[in-house]
C-alpha cells in the first residue's frame, strides 16, 4: 500500500486568524499535491510571547475559530488533518499542550497531550520553561487507525526519548509523529539525529511538522520539518526558510516498511532486559 502525505510548516504568531489563514494555504497546497494528510506542528493554533499570554488565549475547541476552521477545511477537502493545539488545563493557570487527528468528516477522532515538558537552560541561548503554563500529559495514547497506516502521537521534547516511541512501536505503530516547534541551538545541534535514530530503532516512517522563523520578539523555531523513512532516509526536509507556509509530500510504502522489518528484525532480549 501507497499513500501520499504531506507535512506542512508555518510560523504561528499570536493570532488565531492569521495561524488559521496559513493553515489554509497549507491545505490547499496539499490537495494539491494530491496527499492523503496534512500533518502540522505544535502549537499551530497560537504561539504566545509569555506563560500569561499562552493561558489568557487559550480557549476550549469548540470555541476556538481555529480548530473550527480547520474541521471545516477537513470535512469540505476530505483530508485529514494532524495539529498541534492549546486546550485549557485542569487548573485555571496552565494550559495542555495537544496534538488532534481531525478526520476527513471535520471530526476530532484522536487526542493526545504532551507528556515530556521542554524546561531547559541552554548557556547562550533560551531559557524556556513550559511547566509555568501548561501541564504534563499523564498517558501515552494507544496507535490509531487511518487509511495511511496506524499512526501514533507524540509532541516535540517527547523525541528525546525512546521509551515512548518504543512502547507505540510495540502496540502496532507503522507512523510516527512529532509535531514540533523546536529552538534554533536544540535544532542545529540534534533534530534530524533524533527524527532519524527514532525511525531506525522502531522501524516506522516518522512525520515531523515544525514551526519556523520568528513567532514574536521572544520565540525563533528552528523549522526543518522532515518525513523519515523506517531505514532513516530523509525523505523531505522543509529547511529554515520562513516567508510563507510550505509543504513536503513523501510516500508512505508499507512495502518498504515491511520488508525492513523482514531484513533487519529487532528481536527484543526480554529475558535481559524489560519490555518497553
Amino acid at each position: 500500500m501507497m499513500a501520499r502525505v504531506a507535512v506542512g510548516q508555518l510560523t504561528s504568531t499570536a493570532s488565531f486568524s492569521n495561524n488559521l489563514r496559513q493553515c489554509q494555504l497549507l491545505v490547499k497546497k496539499a490537495v494539491n499535491a494530491g496527499a492523503k494528510a496534512l500533518f502540522l506542528p505544535e502549537a499551530t493554533d497560537y504561539i504566545a510571547s509569555s506563560s500569561a499570554e499562552t493561558v489568557k488565549l487559550v480557549k476550549p475547541v469548540h470555541e476556538n475559530e481555529f480548530v473550527l476552521g480547520l474541521q471545516a477545511e477537513a470535512r469540505q477537502n476530505k483530508l485529514p488533518i494532524h495539529v498541534g493545539i492549546h486546550e485549557p488545563g485542569i487548573s485555571d493557570n496552565k494550559v495542555k499542550n495537544t496534538v488532534i487527528w481531525i478526520d476527513e468528516h471535520g471530526k476530532i477522532a484522536h487526542r493526545y497531550q504532551k507528556v515530556h515538558l521542554f524546561d531547559v537552560d541552554i548557556k547562550s541561548g533560551p531559557i524556556l520553561k513550559e511547566s509555568n503554563s501548561v501541564e504534563k500529559g499523564m498517558t501515552i495514547e494507544p496507535p490509531f487507525e487511518t487509511a495511511l497506516g496506524k499512526v501514533a502521537s507524540m509532541i516535540c521534547f517527547d523525541l528525546r526519548f525512546p521509551e515512548i516511541s518504543l512502547a507505540l512501536r510495540r502496540q502496532g505503530a507503522e507512523i510516527l509523529t512529532y509535531p514540533s516547534a523546536f529552538t534554533v541551538p536544540t535544532g542545529k545541534a540534534h533534530w534530524e539525529t533524533l527524527l532519524r535514530a527514532r525511525a531506525i530503532e522502531t522501524q516506522c516512517y516518522v512525520i515531523a511538522a515544525a514551526q519556523v522563523g520568528n513567532h514574536n520578539e521572544k520565540r525563533f523555531s528552528y523549522g526543518h520539518s522532515m518525513i523519515v523513512d523506517p531505514w532513516g532516509t530523509v525523505l523531505a526536509d522543509l529547511g529554515d526558510k520562513s516567508d510563507e507556509p510550505e509543504i513536503a509530500t513523501a510516500e508512505i510504502d508499507h512495502e518498504l516498511l515491511k520488508k525492513v522489518r523482514m531484513q533487519v528484525p529487532l528481536l527484543r532480549r526480554t529475558d535481559v532486559y524489560p519490555e518497553l
